[in-house]
This record gives C-alpha cells, sequence and structure tokens, in this order.
C-alpha cells in the first residue's frame, strides 16, 4: 500500500468550530471524524492538519495557546488510535500578506517536504472555500465538508466532491485511490 498525503483543516472538519478557540478544554471532536480518519490512515494516508489562525495575528490568543489546543486534538486523536504527522499553523491575520494563510499554498509546501509525499496526488479537505482553493492551487483533490462552515461555504467553491462528514469523506477518497 502506497502512502499519500491527506490534508485536513482543524476547525470545522476535525474538531468543532469554535469561534476563535484558545482553551484545549474546549476542544470536541467531530462525529464520525475518528471513523474517517481511522479509513484514511488504514488505506495508507498521512495525516496533516493545516490551519488558519489568524487569533494569534489580531492579539486575541497566543501562539502557545494554539499550540495547547492543537495538542488536546492530537492527543485525543491519538488516544482513538489515529496518528496525526504534522500540524501546520498561519498565526497571521488577513492583512499581513504572507504566504502560508490559505487560500495561500505555503503550508501545504512545508507538508509535502516534510513528509516527501507529492501534493500532486493529495487530498485537502476542508470546510471553508479557503481549504478548497488551496488544495485546488496546490494541485490536490478537494473535498468540502459539510460539517462547520462547510454547507454556507458550498456555493461558493468548487471542490471535487461534497461530503456530509469526514466518514463519507474517506469512503470518498479510500474509492478514488481504489481506482488509480
Amino acid at each position: 500500500m502506497k502512502p499519500f498525503l491527506v490534508l485536513l483543516d482543524r476547525d470545522g472538519t476535525v474538531i468543532r468550530e469554535k469561534e476563535y478557540l484558545a482553551d484545549p478544554d474546549g476542544v470536541e471532536l467531530i462525529p464520525g471524524a475518528v471513523d474517517g480518519l481511522k479509513r484514511l490512515q488504514d488505506a495508507g494516508a498521512v495525516l496533516v492538519i493545516i490551519s488558519n489562525q489568524s487569533g494569534v495575528g489580531r492579539g486575541y490568543f497566543t501562539a502557545q495557546d494554539v499550540e495547547a489546543v492543537n495538542n488536546r486534538m492530537v492527543n485525543l486523536l491519538d488516544q482513538a488510535g489515529v496518528r496525526i504527522r504534522g500540524v501546520y499553523y498561519c498565526p497571521h491575520a488577513p492583512d499581513d500578506r504572507c504566504d502560508c494563510r490559505k487560500p495561500e499554498i505555503g503550508l501545504l509546501r512545508r507538508a509535502e517536504t516534510d513528509t516527501g509525499l507529492p501534493l500532486a496526488s493529495a487530498f485537502m479537505i476542508g470546510d471553508k472555500a479557503a481549504d478548497v482553493e488551496a488544495g485546488q492551487r496546490a494541485g490536490c483533490r478537494t473535498v468540502l465538508v459539510l460539517t462547520g462552515y462547510g454547507k454556507e461555504m458550498r456555493a461558493r467553491c468548487n471542490p471535487d466532491f461534497v461530503a456530509r462528514d469526514l466518514r463519507e469523506a474517506a469512503d470518498w477518497i479510500v474509492a478514488q485511490r481504489a481506482l488509480s
């Protein structure tokens, strides 16, 4: 089984969307997330989180707060048997003009370099148009999940697939891999 890269948005995709989440006690996995991530992992996926965290750049919370939330999420997933290979986040405010804030692809390129797995055979899953656009710009196949902001974003992007949740996204990705 050849490994492949799956890039995942954090808030609204893996964990429940809570505006500017800074408290690790607020981390709550979305129903179906563990099942979907296990399915992907069992199919050879290397799982990486790619997240915009503009609350740092806006002064709402610190990088240490983001790290604490990320660590809580990774620990919960690890306890459920899901291994996250890396967590990358953009701390910048939208007006900072960085190359790491989705839909820019700086973080996706870092994940590609760090894992050694090409973006051309990767999948990007998220609940926002910026997630889909970042995946498209990087040459990935894209999935919009209808959790988080997904229902509101559906008309604002054109993903390869629209899924109810990570479980359905995983089913589609595994089927796509079987076709290739």
